[in-house]
């Protein structure tokens, strides 16, 4: 049974999507705080995290932080009633992994809930182990490193990164990769891709300003030129 961890103050809501996600089989725990969520979190007992970007005390993004910091791969679901383009790219900056703005449908809350159940199941399937340049992963042990120093990746970016890998070279769209990363079509203006490459080009790129190995085809999408 898939544990959905659901941070959220609201109770028409917190009633709603908990019991809509019961009845599609779904485990739900609930915090109603940022403390709580964070320490319940921390427990690495749920599966997905849907955290709301404002909550009495410790806010939504404060928890998101930490929990990377801290080494929580656990796929979270940031809502928020912000829908501007920025406040997208700052809840994915801290470490969400998506972004759903309120009001919604349940239908698409239970979607992208789907989507990252998905996607973070498949790393680690295969024994391989690429190498380019001075980093190394391996799909087995969902790990990587830079120069013998381990890189601490949420689990959406070390797919995307496995993805790349198994492409080298082909011209990936925007469009493909939130297909085959993400898991479902995302608003023509999102910019989920560009940060995303955008971390894996800081985390992984000698020099990220002048990349090497993730590449930027303009008007088009990116490459892996490892």
């Amino acid at each position: 049974m898939t544990r959905v961890l659901l941070i959220d103050d609201e109770p028409s809501l917190v009633f709603m999507v908990t019991d809509r996600l019961e009845a599609e089989g779904y485990a739900v725990d609930v915090a109603t705080d940022g403390d709580t969520g964070l320490a319940r979190a921390l427990e690495r007992k749920a599966d997905v995290i849907v955290l709301d970007g404002m909550l009495p005390g410790r806010d939504g993004l404060d928890v998101c932080r930490i929990l990377r910091q801290r080494g929580v791969t656990t796929p979270v679901l940031m809502l928020s009633a912000r829908g501007q383009v920025m406040d997208r790219v700052v809840g994915l900056r801290f470490g969400a992994d998506d972004y759903l703005v309120k009001p919604f449908e349940f239908v698409e809350l239970l979607a992208r809930i789907d989507a990252l159940t998905r996607r973070t199941a498949a790393p680690g399937r295969t024994a391989d182990v690429t190498r380019f340049g001075d980093v190394v992963v391996s799909r087995r042990e969902t790990s990587v490193s830079r120069g013998g120093v381990p890189v601490e990746l949420t689990a959406l970016e070390f797919k995307l990164l496995v993805y790349f890998l198994d492409h080298p070279l082909a011209t990936l769209t925007r469009d493909e990769l939130l297909d085959a990363v993400w898991g479902y079509q995302a608003m023509p203006t999102t910019r989920t891709v560009d940060v995303h490459v955008g971390v894996l080009r800081r985390k992984l790129e000698p020099d990220p300003p002048t990349p090497r190995y993730f590449l930027t085809v303009h008007g088009v999408g990116y490459k892996f030129a490892g």
